[in-house]
């Protein structure tokens, strides 16, 4: 296949990510459009591409094929939908879009169209991830009982730290479940193979206040710069009840000092349990009843997925860098009409943004909420 054309909207920290990625997928960068003119053209000579004025000028490039969107979620429905109806195939960040409206409108024209138009779900191309649901899928672990775990960072622990994603008018009306949350239970409803269909969750803000001085995701704090008050949550709790009864609980936190990026499962069968923490993503632990075991990232051991996904040797270690890679090559093979497995859609977006949907209204009213199945949040429903 020739090299794919691409431009990349949004020229944060993530979106060099996605640079970075496509780049190593052997796709070639035709421009950047950052989020004013003048940042543009910083960007673009950092990165030696041409700078785009606005959206428009992007989806009217014939050499671009592929736009990611990498911008602050507020803008990410109205791109989607530009790169989607001039022709393009989309790599949208999530959340998709900030509301289920948006997300069920995107996901409905992205079908339609027959573009290829995937959500990254990156952490699900970890190796020792999908050796996790190959076993679940083969019955190792016996029925389903029990799926607990949690998604912590530090990034916003301190009262100096702020970023546009504080802002609910630039993120949405979920800011830590909508931010990492929705990335476990992605993970969790597809490796488990459950799906939930009940929710009760509860929200607490315990830094009232931060600093004016906006800053770069994961960076060190700002100079005080005055203070607003925050209304965004920085802790998210939430119980989950599976199609089948079984109960899924995650904590969620920007506020946990030391834990940089820490999204940890365990899931326990009736004969055996899995368990992933991400910050130490060369290991699956394996439990049973009359022992425990480690199985090690090996492109010479375990599933095919787990396999084809260990690019390096084992003991030499991959992490977020390899799955964000992944994921973009697999988004590009599908758009050259390979089949791959495992690829997360804006139908996957779209059911993200039920899913927070639902925990934002159990959190406001208390209550048990009922989460529609994901038949209900496809395109065609």
């Amino acid at each position: 296949m020739a090299s794919l054309g691409i431009a990349i909207v949004g020229a944060g920290m993530i979106g060099a990510v996605h640079r970075r990625a496509a780049l190593l997928a052997g796709a070639t960068l035709r421009g950047v459009c950052a989020s004013t003119p003048e940042r543009s053209r910083e960007v673009a000579e950092a990165w030696g591409t041409r700078p785009y004025a606005s959206i428009d000028d992007v989806v009217a490039d014939p050499q671009v094929q592929v736009v990611h969107v990498c911008t602050p979620n507020a803008q990410h429905a109205a791109y989607a939908r530009a790169a989607l109806r001039a022709g393009k195939h989309v790599v949208c960040e999530k959340p998709l879009a900030t509301t289920v409206d948006d997300a069920l409108a995107l996901a409905t024209l992205a079908r339609e169209s027959g573009l290829v138009a995937t959500v990254p779900f990156v952490y699900r191309f970890h190796p020792v991830v999908r050796e996790a649901r190959a076993r679940i899928s083969a019955g190792e672990l016996g029925p389903m009982r029990l799926m607990h775990g949690s998604y912590l960072q530090d990034w916003l622990m301190d009262a100096q730290a702020n970023n546009w994603r504080v802002d609910p008018a630039k993120g949405g009306a979920s800011r830590v479940f909508a931010d990492i949350g929705s990335h476990w239970c992605d993970l969790v409803e597809w490796v488990s193979g459950e799906r939930f269909v009940e929710v009760s969750a509860s929200f607490s803000t315990v830094v009232a206040e931060r600093s004016k001085a906006a800053a770069q995701s994961f960076t060190a704090a700002q100079a005080d710069a005055g203070t607003e008050a925050v209304t965004s949550e920085d802790v998210a709790a939430a119980m989950f009840r599976t199609s089948r009864g079984i109960l899924a609980t995650v904590t969620v936190s920007q506020v946990s000092p030391g834990r940089k990026n820490r999204l940890w499962f365990e899931l326990d069968g009736a004969t055996g349990s899995v368990a992933f923490d991400q910050e130490d993503s060369e290991k699956l632990w394996l439990g049973g009843e009359h022992g425990s075991r480690v199985f090690l990232r090996d492109p010479n051991a375990g599933s095919a997925e787990q396999r084809r996904l260990a690019t390096l040797p084992a003991g030499h270690a991959q992490g977020y860098a390899q799955c964000f890679e992944a994921f973009v090559a697999d988004t590009y093979a599908a758009i050259a009409g390979e089949r791959v497995d495992g690829l997360p859609t804006f139908v996957d977006g779209l059911r993200a943004a039920r899913i927070t949907d639902r925990v934002v209204a159990s959190a406001a009213s208390r209550q048990w909420l009922a989460i529609p199945s994901p038949a209900a949040t496809s395109p065609a429903s």
